[in-house]
C-alpha cells in the first residue's frame, strides 16, 4: 500500500500525526480558522510559539469524519503532540491556564516560549 491513492484517510492521519511534533486538525489553516474554537487553539499555540502543522478538515471529508474516529473524539479542532491526542478546544485551554500544555511541549522536546518571560 504505498502507493498513497490507496491510503485511507485513517493511514493519512497516521501518517501526519507521525511526522510532525505537533499537529492540530482544525476547521480552517492558522492563517486563516474557520471556527471560534479552531482560532482559539491556533492563538495559544502562536502566543506560545509552538510550530505545529495545520490540517484543515474542511478541505477533506474523509480527514474530517477519519479524525473523529482515530482518536474517538467527536469535535474538532484536536491537538496532537508526538503521536499523543491532547485534546479539543476546552482541554487545550485549560491545559494552556494551568501551565501544564507549556510543561507538556517542553516534556516532549517541543519548542515553547516560556510565558513567565513575557
Amino acid at each position: 500500500m504505498s502507493d498513497t491513492q490507496t491510503l485511507t484517510a485513517i493511514d493519512r492521519i497516521k501518517q501526519d500525526v507521525a511526522a510532525h511534533d505537533v499537529v492540530l486538525f482544525m476547521k480552517g489553516t492558522p492563517n486563516f480558522p474557520q471556527c471560534g474554537f479552531s482560532g482559539q487553539v491556533v492563538k495559544i499555540l502562536d502566543f506560545l510559539e509552538t510550530p505545529y502543522k495545520g490540517v484543515n478538515v474542511l478541505e477533506d471529508a474523509e480527514i474530517r469524519e477519519g479524525i473523529k474516529q482515530y482518536a474517538n473524539w467527536p469535535t474538532i479542532p484536536q491537538l496532537y503532540v508526538k503521536g499523543e491526542f491532547v485534546g479539543g478546544c476546552d482541554i487545550v485551554r485549560e491545559m494552556f491556564q494551568s501551565g501544564e500544555l507549556a510543561s507538556l511541549f517542553k516534556t516532549a522536546g517541543v519548542p515553547v516560549k516560556d510565558p513567565q518571560q513575557s
